[in-house]
């Protein structure tokens, strides 16, 4: 069987798929139009993000038997599509979940004790104790938005703190010791976190949007990341700005390959999102919750064992 790697990836993703008899082409840098003229001639493709895997390209992917992501999610691919046409898809969500609960985990710790606010003050001279003084995450209830292999690992960490863990899923029975499944509607009651954990879908772009916001008993802090579009950035801005959102932490936006391109150009900074980068009480991190030293290894790792449980 041929493979196609179209990213770069950890170096045992080529080393074991040799030792298991595939061959191993790599393309990196040709672009999508260069890659479907060719892509006739492959059984396997793996690819983390670097385009996406539409019906135009699965029509001229003629003898393909699975798409490999290096990656959680799958959103980048017609995935109804691959399956009508018979192809196996294989993402890895296990390869960085335990990197995305420790990312959230820390998020959620720098809020409460103004780590970046502090820290840029200190730099600059300024001692200000009372003005930095945090809030413990004891006592408080952290609810979940999505309980699969991300939410896990995030209530997994969150076992060392006195702490109610509670999780909304539009699948049942998926609570376990760490964490209790209730209804969207309780979550929304109780609350004092909000944690995202939901791929891209339908149902969750622009989820969290004014009226989703509104409807929480109380004021709460937020973390994302899942993914950008969960979130309405003008909404939660509006919700920052009138305390309903008490903090956030973003790993992920709205404007992903959109306007990131030309995020450092100021006059291009979307309003919502210049409000965003000077305000003390959110934290923005580049997609990175799980992009680790560790999870780059186990990603790949996760991968290989796939397609050797599948197709040798």
């Amino acid at each position: 069987m041929k493979i196609l790697h179209i990213d770069t990836n950890h170096p045992l993703l080529l080393t074991q798929l040799n030792e298991l008899g595939f061959v191993n082409d790599e393309d990196y840098t040709s672009s999508k139009q260069e890659i479907e003229a060719k892509i006739g001639s492959y059984d396997g493709i793996i690819i983390r993000s670097r385009f996406t895997v539409d019906k135009q390209f699965l029509d001229k992917a003629t003898n393909l038997k699975f798409i490999g992501r290096v990656g959680a999610g799958l959103e980048n691919i017609d995935c109804e599509y691959a399956k009508k046409k018979g192809v196996y898809l294989i993402s890895a969500p296990e390869g960085n979940r335990n990197a995305v609960g420790e990312h959230a985990l820390g998020m959620l710790l720098s809020l409460f004790n103004k780590f970046n606010k502090a820290d840029v003050e200190v730099r600059n001279g300024k001692w200000l104790r009372e003005d930095n003084r945090g809030i413990e995450l004891d006592g408080k209830t952290v609810g979940l938005i999505g309980y699969g292999n991300m939410g896990k690992a995030f209530a997994k960490k969150l076992r060392g703190f006195d702490v109610e863990v509670i999780c909304y899923d539009i699948k049942p029975n998926v609570d376990d010791e760490n964490c209790k499944q209730v209804s969207l509607e309780e979550l929304q009651q109780k609350a004092d976190v909000l944690s995202l954990h939901t791929p891209q879908t339908e149902l969750t772009i622009n989820m969290v949007n004014s009226h989703f916001i509104n409807v929480f008993a109380k004021p709460f802090w937020l973390i994302n990341t899942a993914r950008g579009k969960s979130v309405v950035t003008k909404d939660l801005v509006k919700a920052l700005r009138s305390g309903k959102v008490l903090g956030a932490g973003l790993d992920v936006l709205e404007y992903e390959k959109s306007s990131f391109e030309n995020l450092f150009t100021e006059e291009n900074l979307p309003e919502a999102f210049q409000y965003l980068i000077n305000s003390q009480n959110v934290l923005l991190t580049p997609h990175v919750a799980g992009w680790t030293v560790e999870s780059k290894q186990k990603l790949a790792q996760t991968i290989v064992d796939k397609i050797k449980a599948k197709f040798c």
